[in-house]
């Protein structure tokens, strides 16, 4: 074996390069653009890309990792729900509530989300890929750890969703400038009654 050369690696694929990375980011851009979240695969995006599989799940651990990072999102499901989910759960409202709020009061974090949720509201592939991702990557998986109907899972985040909408879209008063910890006091014992699942 030469210098340089890794072992088993399959002829025809190119290592990683300075590029790679931007260049599984626009494969993965339209993969999700043609097939949805749920269809695609991280086999689908290397072969689009012209790489080898191992080098996406480098860069970007998982599809949910390689969507998060092409749609420029501000919420990676690996790191939040053990976040949401780590600790009492009589305070996992306030810690869910908390979160969203915290993330999406940064203007740059935010931006891409809206954007996407814009092209949603006239897309219907767009709204297809959003609704699959946010289904499987994030709302189903909490609601199997918490042992809850998903529907309640779905309501806490519609509510939230429509804070966030309304505080940065609408912009409506006082609501927009309200501190977060004002609007966590508010809206945590609502949000904690939909993940408790007894009531």
């Amino acid at each position: 074996m030469t210098d340089g050369q890794r072992p088993g690696r399959r002829p025809g694929r190119r290592p990683g390069s300075a590029d790679t990375r931007g260049e599984i980011l626009a494969a993965a851009r339209r993969t999700f653009a043609e097939k949805g979240f749920d269809k695609a695969t991280v086999r689908g995006i290397a072969r689009a890309a012209g790489v080898d599989p191992a080098l996406v799940h480098h860069y970007f651990t998982s599809k949910e990792g390689v969507f998060v990072a092409a749609m420029e999102l501000p919420i990676v499901p690996d790191e939040v729900i053990p976040q949401v989910l780590t600790g009492p759960r009589e305070e996992m409202g306030e810690r869910l509530v908390r979160f969203i709020l915290t993330v999406t009061s940064d203007a740059e974090a935010r931006q891409p989300l809206l954007a996407l949720v814009r092209t949603a509201m006239t897309n219907e592939k767009a709204a297809g890929m959003i609704r699959e991702f946010m289904t499987h990557a994030l709302l189903l998986r909490v609601a199997e750890a918490l042992d809850i109907p998903p529907i309640r899972m779905e309501a806490a985040f519609a509510q939230l969703f429509g804070v966030v909408l309304a505080r940065y879209v609408l912009e409506l008063e006082p609501l927009a400038s309200a501190g977060i910890e004002e609007l966590v006091a508010l809206l945590a014992p609502a949000v904690q009654r939909y993940l408790d699942g007894s009531r």
